[in-house]
């Protein structure tokens, strides 16, 4: 009798540990998720801002050209 009352704590303590076990995989695999969204959301407003520096720089520079081909007469 006292063997059946062991069986069922082993059973009952397995159970727990497996259920400790899938919570602290999901809580990891929660951790994992946001670190992703977070350095994803970090690459894309990186490669927004350099867009956006990327076309001010080009904007600048046809305005310079633009300015120099006026002083020299070459454009109206």
């Amino acid at each position: 009798m006292a063997s059946k009352g062991l069986q069922d704590l082993k059973k009952q303590v397995e159970g727990a540990a497996q259920e400790a076990v899938t919570s602290a995989g999901t809580a990891v695999q929660q951790v994992v998720d946001q670190a992703t969204e977070a350095g994803q959301k970090a690459m894309d407003q990186v490669a927004k801002t350099t867009q956006e520096t990327i076309d001010q720089t080009a904007n600048q520079a046809s305005e310079t050209f633009s300015g120099f081909g006026k002083k020299l007469g070459l454009l109206k």
